[in-house]
């Protein structure tokens, strides 16, 4: 057990470059995998969390590699739908929300090389709920796109609407909000924080 959540963390390491190849395929099979593939690391995301906090197993490798993996998984399909969907996952808005997590990280890291530990708030799970929620729904279109009609008709007209670039724009307001409160009013300590975000 005591290795689980780091083994979870490297999967999910591993899995999304594979993800992100699956995602320019065009094809029903490599939308339905790549689909699973995200499910599969967002789940495990929650997963080696918990099972470090319930068996108290958690490492400084598990505290270092498990916010790296969250971002290249999340910021890496943030980046594939940029050049697969350009009319609805406007680069400027992805630009915002890794502005945000790269600058999250660095004051994180600085305030752990003086042995403090900036504890993930509350409100920061909105923003991976809302992040996950936007990246999975449009990945269940993407596979949807590539059914049969009258699905195949629908999904295209949702892309056309230009409902999720507004749906992307309320993720990146919660993205914006939930990082401005880390450094309005931080939440510092000297233990160790088992899930970074």
């Amino acid at each position: 057990m005591k290795h689980v959540p780091n083994a979870l963390t490297i999967t999910r390491m591993v899995v999304t470059p594979i993800l992100l190849v699956l995602l320019f395929a065009d094809s029903l099979a490599a939308q339905a995998w790549a689909l699973g593939l995200f499910v599969f690391a967002s789940i495990s995301d929650w997963a080696d969390g918990t099972l470090a906090r319930r068996f108290g197993v958690g490492s400084r490798l598990g505290q270092f590699l498990d916010p790296i993996a969250d971002k290249v998984l999340v910021l890496g399909t943030f980046a594939a739908l940029i050049f697969i969907l350009p009319d609805d996952v406007s680069w400027w808005l992805v630009a915002i929300i890794a502005f945000r997590d790269l600058a999250v990280t660095v004051y994180r890291v600085v305030l752990k090389r003086s042995g403090r530990v900036l504890t993930t708030s509350r409100n920061a799970k909105w923003k991976t709920a809302a992040q996950l929620t936007f990246l999975i729904s449009v990945l269940v279109f993407l596979t949807a796109q590539r059914t049969v009609e009258p699905v195949v008709g629908w999904m295209d007209a949702l892309f056309a609407s230009g409902a999720l670039f507004w749906a992307l724009v309320v993720v990146a307001m919660i993205t914006v909000w939930t990082g401005i409160e880390y450094f309005i009013s931080p939440d510092i300590n000297d233990d160790a924080e088992l899930h970074a975000t």
